[in-house]
């Protein structure tokens, strides 16, 4: 680990109020990230990870459904970012890692065990499919992954009452803000509430969309795989 690495995350750790070890267990994954050549991201270079990984997963600490979740699922959560920061961070929390890839959830096992990590599991399953995760979860976490409103349809049904989808985005998007609110009205799920964030300085652009499980979703909820991506629920035009 380089020294600055290093010392970026000993100022995250400050800035987020992480628990005694973090650090440790941070520069865990990013040794492991820049080590290991099936790593499923192209940003490997400890430092540059820091901030491009680490600190954009922290800085949803900044929502208070962040920080009071104790029941997370993180999908599509590729090489574990924001699920193994945000497993770091909440230790009292209980974080699932849901990835349709083999590959990809192997390399979370091994991350979880390098981290010593034992609040996560790797869940090798679609979201639509990972029927144990039904109601279950007061927070549903996504990053890179899928449109606004396919994220509010995979998320809704795993939601409990009052629980949260947090996703990240980049520039704001009209069209894809009002297809996720449509979604969302059509699952129990309120308009998002939109977060502009700067997880490190130079950071732009950055928006977390949280949305809150005010209602019951339809029993028709979740459609079968695919459907949420080939079949999405739109805003009337």
């Amino acid at each position: 680990m380089s020294a600055r690495s290093r010392k970026r995350l000993a100022v995250l750790a400050t800035r987020f109020h992480l628990p005694e070890g973090a650090v440790g267990q941070l520069d865990a994954l990013l040794d492991l990230l820049a080590s290991d050549p099936t790593a499923p991201t192209k940003i490997t270079d400890p430092a540059t990870a820091a901030d491009a990984h680490v600190a954009d997963a922290l800085v949803a600490l900044e929502l208070d459904a962040v920080r009071a979740a104790r029941q997370i699922a993180d999908l599509g959560s590729g090489a574990g970012f924001p699920g193994l920061v945000l497993a770091v961070a909440l230790p009292e929390a209980r974080v699932s890692l849901v990835e349709s890839s083999t590959k990809k959830c192997a390399f979370l096992e091994r991350a979880a065990e390098a981290m010593g990590l034992e609040n996560v599991e790797a869940i090798a399953s679609r979201a639509e499919e990972w029927a144990a995760g039904i109601g279950r979860c007061d927070l549903v976490t996504a990053r890179a992954v899928a449109p606004l409103n396919v994220l509010v349809e995979y998320a809704a049904p795993l939601l409990g009452d009052g629980g949260s989808l947090v996703a990240w985005k980049g520039r704001r998007d009209a069209p894809e803000e009002a297809d996720g609110d449509a979604a969302a009205a059509g699952t129990g799920l309120a308009a998002a509430e939109v977060h502009p964030v700067r997880p490190w300085d130079g950071a732009e652009h950055l928006h977390l969309h949280a949305f809150v499980k005010v209602g019951s979703t339809p029993k028709r909820y979740p459609r079968r795989a695919g459907m949420a991506s080939k079949r999405p629920l739109r805003a009337v035009a």
